[in-house]
């Protein structure tokens, strides 16, 4: 029968050859798939704690990929890859190389010429990287950990939370529509609810 997902509003669907990228093959419902993702994710935490990481090392592709392929990679074969597919959302595919260069490139300029706060700074390249949408899932989440480390990797700051919950922001609810709603309007370039709910 195969696995499948319901997806909640605003998330990406995956498709078939996707899906036919998991590893775990007794995975069969979305609660299940959402439990060995998690777990996955708070490993991939766990290695970031503790470890002193340079803007150079954390502002790059290879770190965008590595870190993926850490949250992702014990569940999807394709953890770490950037997507082939096209999406509801994001650049087309055989963009996204020069489009996360490009990100790069500014939030390296941003940093070192302070061009914004620094929570700021973190948001707006957490809000890019999940417009360019690299990955054919996980983006969001992937995101999320990219600002947290930004914040604390660099500027020396407590990381955010997300609502209190970043499990929150996976379910339906009061945390995901605040959520959601502050994501589309720092697609309109305004992005005070959207650091405001980073830090609430």
């Amino acid at each position: 029968m195969g696995l499948e997902i319901e997806y909640l509003l605003g998330q990406t669907p995956l498709d078939e050859e996707e899906k036919e990228g998991l590893k775990i093959l007794t995975i069969s419902t979305t609660g299940e798939l959402d439990e060995f993702e998690q777990k996955n994710i708070e490993q991939a935490v766990q290695w970031t704690i503790g470890k002193k990481i340079k803007v150079e090392k954390l502002i790059s592709e290879q770190f965008v990929r590595s870190l993926h392929k850490r949250m992702y990679g014990e569940v999807w074969k394709w953890a770490g890859h950037f997507r082939k597919t096209e999406k509801n959302i994001g650049v087309e595919s055989w963009r996204i190389p020069t489009k996360l260069e490009q990100l790069l490139g500014d939030a390296v300029y941003w940093i070192e010429n302070e061009t914004f706060p620094e929570d700021e700074i973190a948001i707006r390249f957490k809000h890019s990287i999940v417009s360019i949408h690299c990955f054919p899932n996980g983006n969001g989440r992937h995101s999320r950990i990219m600002a947290d480390l930004i914040v604390e990797k660099i500027f020396d700051r407590k990381i955010f939370t997300w609502g209190q919950s970043n499990l929150n922001l996976s379910k339906e609810g009061d945390s995901r529509s605040m959520y959601i709603k502050a994501l589309k309007k720092a697609d309109n370039g305004d992005f005070i609810d959207l650091l405001n709910f980073a830090r609430s």
